[in-house]
C-alpha cells in the first residue's frame, strides 16, 4: 500500500518504522519543530527524524485544515493514511480522502479512554487490563468504528512510561495486521458506543502535585501514571520533592495526613487520608533521582514532619 503516516511523538516511531519495512510510506506528516532548552533551539519531532533516516519525505503543516494542506496531501495518491498521536484534528476532506480511509491506532481499548492521555490515565485510574485499538476516524475525537484490538495486563508496579512503550510496540504490530486484513477484505468495522471512562484529557504539571488527604492506593496509582512525565511531586522544608516509587501498607496512624510517621533505613512513611505510604525512590528539585535509602543518608527526615501539597 502507499502510505501517509501522520504521528508526532515517540509512541507513534515504532509504527512509523514497522510501515516502512512492510509498505511504501509516501510522506510523513508531523508538527512543527520546537524550540527547547535555554537557547531555544528547534529540535525535530521523533517521528521526523525516523523518517529523514528512513528516507521519506516530511510535511510539518502549521494547521492541517487549511485548503493549501489538504490539496499537498493530495499530490501522493495514497491508499490509506495512518494516524498516531499526530496532535491535530483531521478535517471530512482528509479523513475520505484514500481509498481506506484514515486508520488510528490509539492506546486504549476503545471505547475506554478516549483522549490525549489513555495511557497514564488507565495506570492512574488502577486498571487490571489496558492494550490498543485500531479504528476507522471519523469526525469525532476517538469515536470511529473499531477494526481490531490487543489487550496488555498491567504489573503491579506499571507506570506511564512502561506502559507507553509495551503499547508502542503493541500498535505498530496490530497497525501491519489491521492492513494486512483490510487488503483482503476481511475485517468488519464495529461501532463503539458509549465511552465507560472520563475522556481521557491531556497531562499537565499541575496534575502532579499531591494531596495527602486522599487514599494511600490512589496517591501510589498517581505517582505510577505520571512517572515519567510530568511526575508526581510534594513539598518538604520548602523543596520540592519528587517521588518516583512508593509502597502502599496496611494500616494507619491518627496523624495528620501527609505526616511522617516513621523512618526506616529503606525509605519512609507516610499518613494519608486513608493508609500508610512508604516512599522508596525520590528526587529533590536540582538533585539526581535516588532510592530512598541514599537519600536518607544525606538528608535525614524525622518522625513528625509534614509533607505538604505544592
Amino acid at each position: 500500500m502507499r502510505v501517509i503516516f501522520m504521528g508526532t511523538p515517540d509512541i507513534a516511531v515504532g509504527t512509523f518504522q514497522a510501515l516502512v519495512k512492510e509498505h511504501e510510506v509516501v510522506l510523513a506528516v508531523t508538527q512543527p519543530d520546537k524550540p527547547k532548552g535555554r537557547g531555544g533551539k528547534l529540535q525535530y519531532p521523533p517521528v521526523k527524524e525516523a523518517a529523514l533516516l528512513a528516507g521519506v519525505p516530511v510535511y510539518q503543516p502549521q494547521r492541517i485544515r487549511n485548503p493549501e494542506c489538504i490539496e499537498e496531501l493530495k499530490k501522493y495518491y495514497a491508499d490509506v493514511m495512518i494516524v498516531i498521536a499526530f496532535g491535530q484534528i483531521l478535517p471530512k476532506e482528509i479523513l475520505t480522502m484514500t481509498p481506506y480511509g484514515c486508520i488510528n491506532i490509539h492506546a486504549s481499548l476503545l471505547p475506554k479512554y478516549r483522549g490525549a492521555a489513555p495511557i497514564q490515565w488507565a495506570v492512574i485510574h488502577g486498571e487490571k487490563v489496558s492494550g490498543v485499538t485500531t479504528m476507522q476516524m471519523d469526525e469525532g475525537l476517538d469515536t470511529g468504528d473499531m477494526l481490531l484490538k490487543e489487550e496488555i495486563v498491567l504489573d503491579e508496579k506499571e507506570t506511564g512510561g512502561s506502559l507507553h512503550d509495551k503499547i508502542a510496540a503493541c500498535g505498530a504490530e496490530l497497525c501491519i495486521k489491521t492492513l494486512s486484513l483490510l487488503e483482503k477484505g476481511a475485517l468488519t468495522p464495529v461501532k463503539q458506543g458509549e465511552s465507560p471512562t472520563d475522556y481521557a484529557r491531556m497531562l499537565d504539571k499541575s496534575m502532579g502535585s499531591i494531596d495527602w488527604s486522599a487514599s494511600a492506593v490512589s496517591i501510589e496509582r498517581l505517582i505510577r501514571g505520571l512517572n515519567p512525565w510530568p511526575s508526581a511531586y510534594t513539598q518538604w522544608n520548602g523543596k520540592v520533592m519528587k517521588l518516583w516509587q512508593a509502597e502502599v501498607l496496611a494500616g494507619g496512624t491518627d496523624a495528620e495526613p501527609g505526616a511522617v510517621v516513621h523512618v526506616e533505613k529503606d525509605g519512609f512513611t507516610v499518613q494519608t487520608g486513608d493508609g500508610l505510604l512508604k516512599i522508596t525512590e525520590l528526587q529533590l528539585s536540582g538533585k539526581k533521582r535516588m532510592d530512598a535509602e541514599a537519600f536518607l543518608r544525606g538528608y535525614p527526615i524525622k518522625t513528625g514532619e509534614i509533607l505538604k501539597k505544592c
